[in-house]
């Protein structure tokens, strides 16, 4: 049973579809819901668990700045503004500046601190006001990379500045000929990258303003030699822009080659977000679906995003939930970019109220209104469990992360 001295207590299994509230045997003798496939060694959630009364947040203030009032292009100022952008983030009143004076910046900022605009506006502006500027935006994820590119999208609108997107999951035929039109704004993460460099569809040295953007987390997923080789085939004269969470020994290997004589931000946030509350609900294996399950069907569990360590057991959670009567989609690597973008299109839109996802969606995503963070299955890193969480409680609103503790 879970925790009595929890927040969230079972109540009982509401009526709501045919085979809603039916109670199945997930107490198998050879790892629980999620089979025979051995557990890898994970943290402890209880060792840094805070509620968010304990958390606060450094210097992640809103400027008295104003996007009003920076150098931009008209046009670009215009759309900014109607994005509904006014007064600047700690890391845009530091970065935008430098990158308008052409400085190589380091960014050491987790994601929603506004970082990714913080990029853009000046490099938009850099490119509208020269043509002959390309910029290419390398990201770790399919997801990050179309998020930067919808943000592009209402940067540009209306300024005649073309951009590609190259990630993996789409059509790489169709990829190519976007490139045949020399597009101003390359976005892609490092295989797609590196696939169209082998094929001879890119060069990289017509590129004389690149980001790297989550460079830890492309580390973290094996992509440390494609980022090195990709800023070795980069022109010497150029303007790097670096940013990363973290900076581990193998990130400080990439950055040494990468920047030179660079303005360094760091956005003094604490680990743990601070408009987020956070739980442990101590669980049996075989209880795990019903405990989550009866938070589920409360009423304040609007938007909810639940993460599991493997795609098998999230997919088999989320066909559990579907045939519980619940609105729920799943995504993960073994699903193709169109089905990715759908499930997180459905998603924002409220078309379903549930994301089931492994850690593929813990970076990078920007979805309003998340009301809830389940960790279904606990985090394997310390690192996972921020990123994770922090996909509630953004945008100055409340969020409340779960995490399941097995007993």
């Amino acid at each position: 049973m879970y925790n009595k001295k929890s927040n969230y207590q079972s109540g009982n299994r509401r009526s709501n579809g045919s085979n809603f509230g039916k109670r199945q045997n997930m107490n198998r003798k050879n790892g629980g819901f999620f089979g025979r496939r051995s557990a890898p060694k994970v943290l402890d959630p209880r060792l840094f668990v805070k509620k968010a009364s304990d958390v606060y947040e450094e210097d992640n203030h809103l400027s008295e700045i104003t996007f009003e009032s920076l150098n931009l292009s008209e046009r670009l100022k215009r759309n900014v503004l109607e994005h509904g952008y006014k007064s600047l983030t700690f890391i845009q009143e530091k970065a935008i500046p430098a990158i308008l004076d052409g400085r190589d910046v380091i960014g050491i900022a987790n994601t929603g601190t506004g970082k990714t605009a913080a990029f853009l506006i000046p490099l938009v502006n850099k490119t509208d006001l020269d043509r002959n500027e390309r910029v290419l935006i390398v990201a770790p994820t399919r997801e990050l990379a179309v998020q930067i590119v919808d943000e592009l999208t209402v940067f540009t609108r209306g300024m005649n500045l073309d951009s590609a997107l190259l990630i993996g999951g789409a059509n790489l035929q169709r990829q190519e000929k976007r490139l045949y039109h020399n597009p101003h704004f390359i976005i892609g993460t490092p295989g797609r990258i590196r696939d169209l460099i082998d094929r001879k569809k890119l060069n990289l040295s017509m590129f004389r303003n690149v980001v790297l953007d989550e460079v830890d987390r492309m580390v973290d997923i094996g992509f440390i030699n494609d980022v090195k080789y990709f800023v070795s085939l980069l022109p010497q004269k150029r303007q790097s822009l670096f940013f990363s969470a973290t900076v581990t020994d193998k990130v400080r290997s990439i950055l040494r080659d990468f920047v030179s004589d660079p303005v360094t931000i760091t956005v003094k946030k604490q680990e743990s977000a601070e408009n987020v509350d956070q739980d442990i609900v101590r669980v049996r294996a075989s209880e795990k679906i019903n405990v989550l399950h009866d938070l589920l069907v409360k009423k304040e569990f609007e938007k909810v995003m639940v993460f599991g360590r493997t795609k098998w057991g999230i997919e088999k959670l989320t066909h559990v939930l579907i045939e519980r009567g619940f609105k729920a989609i799943s995504i993960h690597g073994n699903k193709s970019q169109g089905q990715r973008q759908r499930a997180i299109t459905e998603f924002k839109q409220n078309k379903i109220n549930i994301l089931l996802a492994t850690d593929v969606a813990s970076r990078g995503l920007d979805i309003e209104n998340v009301t809830h963070v389940i960790n279904f299955d606990p985090p394997e890193t310390h690192d996972d469990y921020v990123h994770r969480i922090g996909r509630t409680g953004r945008a100055g609103k409340k969020g409340v992360a779960i995490t399941f503790v097995a007993e």
